[in-house]
């Protein structure tokens, strides 16, 4: 660290970056301030000074705070404790919610002139803020809506939250954001697990446990320690049931399957639309996203679920079996994408362009090889799901670089008090 770390300074702070933090400067170098909301004048504790570009800092009081600041929902994140000592995962815990949906917009509107060179605000969308709250966090405050929750424990065996930026474990007395059957579960007591290093918290998002109060009786919440075997679980959207492992990936969001559900329904164009296509899911996990573009396209439909994992593939198979035409693949997407590319027969490869893809890649984005061979493969229509502004900004801008133009964008706010969002995009042929 250099001789300016763990000083304070009074900065001025301005616009609202990626990753949730404020930007300030200070005697022309750029400061990147936790814990800070676009407007406010704070007193700050600069924590890291050794780069020349800017440095970084947290917050340590709003002294003209901003008229959309509230008092953390965390306490174990609050503005009041030493930054080193504030839990992560809740960043935008100190900021009204609808303002948090505000920044969040106006950090997806940056990410797409930036990197995309588009300006999105007047794409064809519905009505209300570009940023969506997702059903009943309105009602409960942007609280209880995790179903997993990752845990680190320290020495002592004593389990918790990282602090922001930091490998150091933060003893807690409660997960506000956890639903009420994560929390009953969760092994906050001192040394209550030795010898471990991580644990997981995990609560299947049931009917019965979708309503505020208390955990369910039989609610199906357990813990997953370090790399135990897998048990299969049960998710339940709507009236359909999905098999996942407890290791494996599911959406967080207590209401986050049913929402990207919905908004595949919506984002696919009929009118694009081949329902003797073959579709894909590429990325597809356990098959949430190939069952939702099932559904739009019919009992006929064929379609495709590419993803690595083989045990989400197997489970996969087995929760798109009333499709007699899906079929799960274990395959790294972009391999399978060159595979196709070169092996598939004239008639397949009509079918293929003919079809729709949806597009649910990891946080990192799609990238560069995977963007072209779609692009090759020319399908009628991309219907993409990202979980970071920039990454899909980034990846638009490829696909428009190749002929494919951005239709249509709505977004989501599944992570409420913190500064990540869900987006979703379709693209069509420019032509």
């Amino acid at each position: 660290m250099g001789e300016r770390t763990g000083t304070d300074v009074e900065l001025e702070v301005g616009d609202i970056a990626h990753g949730g933090i404020a930007v300030a400067r200070l005697d022309g170098r750029v400061v990147f301030v936790e814990d800070a909301i676009p407007g406010e004048r704070v007193r700050a504790r600069i924590t890291d000074d050794r780069k020349r570009s800017f440095w970084r800092a947290s917050a340590v009081e709003a002294i003209e705070p901003s008229p959309h600041r509230v008092e953390h929902v965390w306490s174990a994140a609050s503005i009041d404790r030493d930054p080193a000592d504030r839990a992560g995962g809740a960043e935008f815990g100190h900021i009204a919610l609808a303002h948090q949906r505000a920044l969040k917009a106006q950090v997806l509107v940056d990410a797409f002139a930036r990197f995309a060179h588009m300006e999105v605000e007047s794409l064809p969308r519905t009505d209300g803020p570009l940023v969506q709250a997702a059903p009943g966090d309105e009602d409960r405050g942007g609280l209880a809506w995790r179903t997993r929750v990752r845990l680190h424990v320290d020495e002592t065996g004593t389990a918790g939250p990282f602090a922001s930026r930091s490998h150091r474990v933060i003893p807690v007395a409660d997960l506000p954001l956890a639903t009420a059957d994560v929390q009953a579960v969760a092994p906050l007591r001192p040394y209550a697990l030795p010898g471990v290093a991580v644990v997981d918290v995990v609560a299947p998002a049931h009917a019965d446990n979708d309503e505020p109060g208390g955990p369910s009786t039989d609610s199906g919440a357990r813990l997953v320690i370090d790399d135990q075997a897998p048990t299969v679980i049960t998710e339940q959207v709507g009236d359909r049931t999905f098999h996942v492992d407890d290791t494996g990936f599911w959406q967080v969001h207590r209401a986050a399957p049913s929402v990207l559900t919905g908004a595949i329904g919506r984002l696919v164009d009929r009118d694009r639309l081949d329902e003797d296509g073959h579709h894909l899911d590429l990325y597809g996990g356990v098959g949430l996203l190939a069952a939702a573009l099932a559904e739009v396209v019919g009992p006929r439909a064929r379609v495709s679920t590419i993803e690595s994992a083989p045990r989400a593939t197997e489970h996969a198979q087995e929760n798109l079996a009333e499709w007699v035409g899906a079929r799960a693949e274990t395959a790294r997407v972009d391999r399978w994408l060159r595979r196709t590319l070169a092996g598939a027969s004239r008639t397949e490869r009509e079918r293929l362009t003919a079809g729709t893809v949806v597009l649910d890649p990891p946080r990192s984005g799609a990238g560069r090889e995977v963007v072209e061979s779609l692009v090759e493969l020319a399908p009628a229509q991309i219907v993409y799901v990202a979980c970071d502004p920039v990454a899909l900004a980034r990846d638009v801008g490829l696909f428009a670089e190749h002929g494919y133009r951005l239709d249509a964008l709505e977004a989501h706010d599944l992570f409420p008090h913190t500064h990540h969002l869900e987006a979703v995009a379709r693209l069509v042929p420019a032509a």
